[in-house]
């Protein structure tokens, strides 16, 4: 088969490709160009957006001519702004905290840069990447079913959620059984020039609100009676669950328990505050023929599945958890999970109180 492997100039998608190159597959390598130019105090390297993408672009083209594999790069950036950043900057105006991972994912590393990539003239079979996480398909709903990583540690599933059947008719995850410490071995083995290069941590390593079109909006900080605590110089500033950073004295620890952007306003209060029995989401992408009645659910990459019993009705999904979670946020993604299988998820409108 011929396939396109998105390279990032990490050591994860260059694995991919050297495994399809050694199975046999005739593999075309592509990374996206999505930095758009502006000024910026972004840190260098540790992102996946930033002004040294011209690096990672590089170590790309030393990698394909160490594999001898042609590569293409595809300028997705006017893409990546109207998809990524318009949406980043619309969740965090809207009192919300963005998940752009996700949504990049869904519409420009699975969307625009294959479909570009094909417009360009390339054809191929199917398009890999270096996520670790797995697709079979189940021939009794005849449908594409997305699973977690065998590397529990690594797996990305969370990340992936919103990929379509047809996303995961032709996506191919080559490291999706296997872990990292082995990744690292064979690449470094095979002489791969990204074998000891270290990962991007983040989306963005500068001030993020330099992406936002937002200026100074001066507004309250107040606890859950009402009491004005403080001020604050935009909602976008804050997140469920903060505690750092409040700039406000009080004789217990507070909390961010609520971002209300329509007043202009940030809720404090006690640890308790950030307690929720459930969640209510929508803008859905269920990957599962059918949803059982009772699962489990994360509602951050890093935190726990906790067991759940869940209802879907008109693309919403209600989240009642077995034991009480806390820092439910809005903006933030829920994914739903059958044991190593994702059923689908959503996006988080609010939390359910007890």
């Amino acid at each position: 088969m011929k396939i396109a492997v998105g390279l990032s100039g990490g050591v994860d998608s260059a694995v991919s490709a050297l495994l399809l190159k050694r199975q046999g597959h005739e593999i075309i390598g592509t990374i996206m160009k999505i930095w758009d130019g502006r000024k910026t105090s972004a840190l260098k390297g540790n992102s996946c957006y930033g002004p040294d993408e011209h690096k990672d672009i590089e170590d790309v083209k030393n990698l394909c001519k160490t594999l001898d594999i042609p590569l293409h790069v595809i300028d997705c950036s006017n893409q990546y702004n109207e998809f990524v950043l318009k949406y980043f900057d619309n969740e965090y105006r809207g009192g919300r905290t963005p998940n752009p991972c996700v949504i990049c994912n869904q519409n420009i590393k699975f969307g625009f840069l294959p479909e570009l990539l094909k417009q360009s003239g390339e054809k191929f079979d199917h398009f890999a990447t270096g996520h670790y996480a797995r697709v079979t398909f189940d021939n009794k709903t005849n449908r594409y079913l997305l699973k977690k990583g065998l590397d529990g540690r690594k797996d990305q599933s969370y990340f992936l959620y919103r990929l379509t059947q047809q996303q995961l008719s032709n996506v191919i995850f080559p490291l999706g059984e296997y872990r990292k410490t082995d990744v690292r071995k064979i690449a470094a083995q095979a002489g791969l020039p990204v074998h000891d290069k270290k990962e991007s941590q983040d989306f963005y390593s500068g001030d993020y609100t330099e992406l936002l079109t937002v200026k100074k909006s001066e507004g309250q900080i107040v606890d859950t009676e009402g009491k004005i605590l403080g001020k604050h110089n935009g909602t976008w500033n804050y997140t469920i669950g903060q505690r750092k950073g409040l700039g406000i004295c009080s004789d217990k620890p507070l909390y961010v328990v609520a971002i209300d952007a329509k007043k202009n306003r940030i809720i404090v209060g006690d640890k308790t505050g950030l307690t929720s029995i459930g969640l209510r989401a929508s803008n859905c992408n269920i990957i599962a023929s059918q949803l059982p009645r009772t699962a489990h659910a994360k509602t951050r990459s890093t935190s726990e599945e906790a067991p759940c019993d869940i209802l879907f009705n008109d693309n919403e999904l209600t989240v009642l958890f077995h034991e009480p979670q806390e820092a439910i946020t809005p903006g933030q993604s829920v994914v739903i999970y059958d044991g190593d299988i994702v059923l689908g998820g959503g996006t988080i409108i609010g939390a359910i109180q007890q």
